[in-house]
């Protein structure tokens, strides 16, 4: 059984985002897509990606999803500042 996941981070550029999912490709049973930005209007100030799709396949096991969670805190505390 396959589950899916969104992740967002607001205002994150698409250099970060590609980072973030390269990093977490490498990472066993998970497979991630990057999200279009679906607005209508460009802002340069918003990010070019909506956000990240997770993918965790029937063999990603709890290390897995652990690590992950650790690789999306590394970076959300890299990247993003708190408001």
């Amino acid at each position: 059984m396959e589950t899916k996941e969104k992740i967002e981070f607001a205002g994150c550029p698409l250099a970060v985002y590609r980072e973030i999912a390269a990093h977490l490709r490498q990472v066993e049973g998970v497979e991630v897509d990057l999200i279009p930005q679906s607005s209508q209007q460009f802002d340069y100030n918003q990010s070019q990606i909506g956000g990240l799709s997770i993918s965790w396949t029937a063999n990603s096991g709890s290390e897995s999803r652990q690590r992950v969670k650790q690789i999306l805190a590394y970076y959300q505390n890299r990247y993003i500042s708190p408001i």
